[in-house]
């Protein structure tokens, strides 16, 4: 096979896989300001038809979404500034030689990864610690994992020279020192990666805010989501007439997918902005030694 051959085989498959990962999101934001009749009938498969943003309206009347979206932001920024204060200096200091009791501590990270408490013994720890109720039950619990402190690692290991450590330390530096205006200064790639797959688990969460969280004042967006879901369901339930019922019906066909793109648009906005911290690190990170 040819260079040129190869060439064009490359770009349209690549072509193909584009276009199969954009269709679902154009879908889904044409259908969310389209007729909910063109949609349950076929005639809008990719651009908007008869557009409406009746959806959106009934989205955004509820005082509910605001206060999820305050919550949600709340708890991604705390729950990923957490995730580094915890995760860098963990991965770093596993990463140089000197580390005494490496290979122990590195095995103790590793069964983590194999074996779990279970949810039970979990909600016990997290209601003795008096963290029900509050925002570090979906915080502290899943602050950082084996994963994650297995890729930092790695990058520290093969982007932190041991050179320039060691000239730091003929300067009079602390480990400290190093790791703050040496280290960090050079990680932002890795940093980029384990902030943005931590704060996306944090924006996503559910099951941890359904178990630990009674106070609809403290719940994220996604449970709002889903209440909002649920009580369209049950409204529907109950309705005897039927023009009633079919207009509640494409209401509710506009709200599903508008909800679809209120709880994905921030991430969306967030990530062509670390897009090139994010493909270095996740390359480099992902080497082993």
């Amino acid at each position: 096979m040819s260079d040129k051959t190869f060439n064009v085989l490359n770009k349209t498959f690549l072509i193909i896989i584009v276009g199969l990962i954009l269709y679902p999101l154009v879908f889904v934001v044409s259908a969310s300001i389209s007729d909910p009749t063109a949609v349950s009938s076929g005639k809008m498969w990719l651009w908007p038809v008869d557009i409406t943003f009746a959806g959106y309206e009934r989205i955004f009347q509820s005082e509910e979404i605001w206060l999820g979206y305050k919550n949600t932001i709340i708890y991604t920024l705390v729950g990923t500034a957490l995730h580094l204060f915890v995760l860098l200096p963990c991965a770093y200091a596993l990463s140089r030689k000197e580390l005494m009791a490496k290979k122990f501590i590195l095995w103790f990270i590793l069964i983590t990864m194999l074996f779990n408490g279970g949810l039970i013994p979990t909600f016990l720890v997290v209601k003795s610690l008096g963290m029900l109720n509050t925002m570090w039950a979906l915080v502290i619990p899943n602050v950082v994992g084996a994963w994650s402190i297995l890729v930092a690692r790695s990058f520290f290991s093969s982007t932190i020279p041991d050179q320039l450590v060691e000239a730091s330390k003929i300067d009079g530096a602390s480990d400290i020192i190093i790791f703050v205006r040496v280290v960090l200064p050079l990680s932002l790639p890795i940093i980029a990666v384990m902030a943005l797959f931590h704060a996306v688990g944090l924006w996503n969460q559910y099951f941890n805010a359904l178990i630990y969280l009674s106070d609809k004042n403290l719940y994220p967006l996604q449970l709002f989501l889903r209440e909002l879901l649920v009580v369209d369901q049950m409204e529907l339930m109950e309705t005897d007439q039927v023009e009633s019922l079919i207009d509640q019906v494409q209401t509710s066909q506009l709200i599903k997918y508008g909800l679809i793109i209120v709880s994905t648009l921030p991430l969306l906005i967030v990530y062509p902005f670390l897009q090139r911290f994010f493909v270095q690190g996740v390359l480099i990170g992902s080497i082993k030694e």
